[in-house]
């Protein structure tokens, strides 16, 4: 398998896949850190104060709220919290947890060990999380993941979904024979990339009618997607469109996507034994159908974050 460096998750909101100096990357990003990150430079943050565990998130809606649901589980186990929100991308937020200004983060495993190592091949959950850990800085780990991913699908509209009798249960082997019919759609390198177009010939035995080039999983390809000017696209797995939409999101088995599990990055110094215990909880609960629909909560129905953590965590029994 080709390693996700190469994947078309190589947008920033997640990977952060194109190696920055820090120093540029905080000079760069000062100005998008929220009021609560009073530093001129990101970098330059206090280490937690001893007791006290700093929950950081990068600065997309996601994160905030997988760093609220860490904040509220550790603090329901009693422990002192406050938050970092809205940092800015990995290459900032990373610096962060090394100097120990922040203790913990929500990370997608994959995209981190790509970022560590962008010629790491990623053959299992397990494997990238050792893999990772190998790649991590001594003062750094990662707790368990959850089976919650983040990551590049291809999706078809309800419209294709119900003509050729597509369901949540189908996968992409399930379009050989009508992807001769359908236009797929993404970003200009997904029809250039292994985990692309390349991918889904070699691995799938997709052949598509056309390819229309639009963006990265973003506006232009839900509407062309909700209009049908393609049938099939890109879409990243918990895009809250797929719930508004009806789209139906095929599976992988072959793993073409790679990995992108939700997963705690944490100071280990900085969190005691009952908070690993608390976040491995959270894992153990927390899947991709479940944060796609907290995603909706908040961007489709425009739910605070926090408000969203805290019910779904008294809904899990972790509060």
């Amino acid at each position: 398998m080709t390693s996700t460096a190469q994947s078309s998750r190589s947008r920033t909101r997640h990977t952060g896949a194109a190696a920055v100096a820090l120093t540029a990357a905080a000079a760069l990003l000062a100005g998008c850190s929220s009021s609560d990150d009073t530093a001129d430079n990101p970098l330059a943050g206090e280490k937690a104060e001893a007791g006290t565990v700093v929950v950081g998130s990068n600065n997309f809606a996601e994160s905030t709220l997988l760093a609220d649901i860490y904040g509220e589980a550790l603090k329901a186990k009693g422990l002192k919290v406050t938050y970092k929100h809205n940092i800015g991308s990995r290459e900032t937020t990373y610096g962060l947890m090394k100097n120990g200004s922040v203790t913990v983060l929500p990370e997608y495993n994959g995209s981190l060990l790509a970022y560590l190592d962008s010629g790491a091949e990623q053959k299992s959950v397990e494997a990238v999380n050792e893999a990772a850990k190998a790649k991590l800085d001594g003062k750094l780990t990662l707790l368990e993941s959850s089976p919650a991913e983040n990551k590049d699908s291809v999706s078809v509209n309800a419209e294709t979904a119900e003509k050729y009798g597509l369901t949540a249960e189908s996968t992409l082997a399930d379009l050989k024979d009508v992807a001769p019919d359908l236009v797929i759609g993404g970003s200009p390198e997904f029809q250039t990339r292994q985990q692309g177009l390349k991918g889904l010939e070699s691995v799938y035995g997709l052949k598509f009618k056309s390819f229309k080039a639009l963006d990265a999983g973003g506006p232009l390809t839900q509407s062309a997607l909700t209009r049908n000017t393609v049938q099939a696209a890109d879409v990243f797995t918990t895009d809250p469109t797929i719930v508004k939409e009806k789209f139906v999101v095929l599976k992988d088995p072959e793993n073409l996507f790679g990995y992108a599990n939700v997963t705690p990055l944490v100071h280990e110094e900085g969190l005691p034994e009952e908070g690993v215990a608390a976040l491995n909880a959270v894992s153990a609960k927390l899947d991709t159908k479940t944060l796609l629909d907290l995603d909706a909560q908040i961007q489709l129905d425009k739910k605070d974050p926090l408000d969203v953590a805290k019910e779904w965590l008294a809904s899990a029994g972790l509060s």
